[in-house]
């Protein structure tokens, strides 16, 4: 159920119920990656690039709010490493108390349906959207499809679990994409919730606004797209391509030169 401070904190993290977000939570997952050393300089290009809102672990919080040029900011409450037993096995990380108390507009929280750790982190899924719902905070489920049994793009997996963090009080769901907009369509269908796609490791140019504009022909609400985005040569150019498409309508080619990106590449 919304409520007035959900309401108005999810205007901070979009526009007119559509979303940006560059998430740069990867520092725990992956280290101090390209792009993540000099947060300060990504923050500041992607959020003059277009971007409405940056997503990080709760100690990054003072490295963000001076760079982020008034746009929103997100608290993620879980995670893992690369380097760790199981990088599926995320354990939380932070709460929403901790969120409020950082500055943050909204918080994250990761699950992996069909995994063997899908239990636990339902379960704290769920306790995190009571707690958020509590204090007004919205919730962005990132909810993929992953698991020993299951194709990732597999667009009724990907419906199950978008509909799994509506049936649990999300306000936004993140999911994998399912490789071309008729499929995505399904995966749109099978929630009410505002639906937006991981950008996954970087492709070319060409193909991460192929992608968004697929993702907005089916009738999604946006992207939650990190190394595609922080790990680019140029976060400002790429981000201003991607929200072109999110938020102008462009295609993929008015995107591309509306952002000074090879049409090419």
């Amino acid at each position: 159920m919304t409520t007035t401070g959900i309401d108005a904190r999810l205007d901070r993290i979009g526009t007119n119920d559509s979303y940006v977000i560059i998430p740069m939570d990867h520092g725990i997952t992956m280290g101090a990656v390209q792009g993540l050393k000099d947060i300060e300089s990504t923050i500041d290009g992607v959020t003059s690039g277009g971007a409405d809102a940056v997503l990080t672990q709760k100690g990054i919080a003072p490295r963000v709010h001076e760079h982020k040029n008034g746009k929103g900011y997100i608290v993620h409450l879980n995670g893992s490493t690369t380097i760790g037993p199981d990088e599926n096995d995320k354990r939380m990380t932070g709460t929403v108390e901790e969120a409020v108390r950082v500055g943050a507009d909204a918080v994250s929280f990761h699950i992996n349906v069909g995994s063997d750790h899908e239990p636990e982190q339902l379960s704290h899924l769920s306790e995190v959207t009571a707690n958020a719902e509590r204090l007004g905070m919205p919730v962005l489920a990132m909810a993929y499809a992953r698991g020993p049994s299951v194709d990732s793009e597999d667009p009724e997996a990907l419906g199950h679990a978008v509909r799994l963090a509506e049936e649990l009080g999300a306000d936004i769901v993140k999911t994998g994409y399912s490789g071309d907009a008729e499929s995505f369509q399904h995966v749109v269908e099978s929630t009410r919730l505002p639906v937006v796609i991981a950008g996954g490791s970087k492709g070319t140019d060409r193909e991460t606004v192929e992608m968004v504009r697929g993702v907005m022909d089916a009738g999604g609400s946006g992207v939650s797209m990190g190394r595609s985005i922080f790990q680019h040569e140029n976060p400002e150019a790429i981000t201003t391509a991607v929200a072109g498409v999110v938020h102008h309508d462009l295609s993929t080619d008015d995107a591309l030169a509306k952002a000074g990106l090879a049409l090419e590449a």
